[in-house]
């Protein structure tokens, strides 16, 4: 009868192990994959705060004609399309651009992937995102008002 209750006290202690042991698995593979998806923002910003999918329009200086009439569209699942009319240079001229955006680690620029020609980067704000210079900062100078584009409700 001892040699009964060894084996029992035997395999029921290698049932409580083997079943305490498992949900630790579980939680080193749950840890794991939370630290391969894509670090979220905190605090309010941009991407997190404003309702900022929609499109936006306005016209933006240019060197060489009267003016280009840019409108730019953001969907929710982070791709866009960027339509350009030149004003006065060919009025046929009209470009189009379609692809993904990022949002930067501020949650606050967004750049364009695959634009052909012009600006890739946008900071977004309520309502209104304004056009960047080639080194992502914001247009300064008397004609800097013109390089924002106004959402269109």
């Amino acid at each position: 009868m001892n040699k009964n209750l060894i084996v029992i006290g035997f395999f029921t202690s290698l049932a409580f192990i083997t079943s305490c042991s498992k949900p630790e698995q579980k939680t080193e593979i749950a840890e794991e994959s939370i630290q391969e998806e894509p670090i979220l923002y905190t605090g309010d910003n941009s991407a997190t705060s404003l309702d900022w999918n929609g499109t936006y329009k306005g016209t933006v200086p240019c060197s060489r004609c009267e003016g280009i009439e840019t409108t730019l569209t953001l969907n929710i699942d982070l791709t866009y399309k960027l339509s350009t009319h030149y004003f006065g240079l060919n009025d046929a001229l009209e470009e189009d651009d379609m692809g993904i955006f990022t949002w930067d680690k501020t949650g606050s620029i967004i750049t364009l992937e695959k634009v052909s020609n012009g600006p890739t980067q946008y900071k977004v704000g309520e309502n209104r995102i304004w056009q960047l210079d080639s080194q992502g900062n914001r247009i300064t100078g008397d004609l800097a008002d013109h390089y924002i584009l106004t959402k269109i409700q």
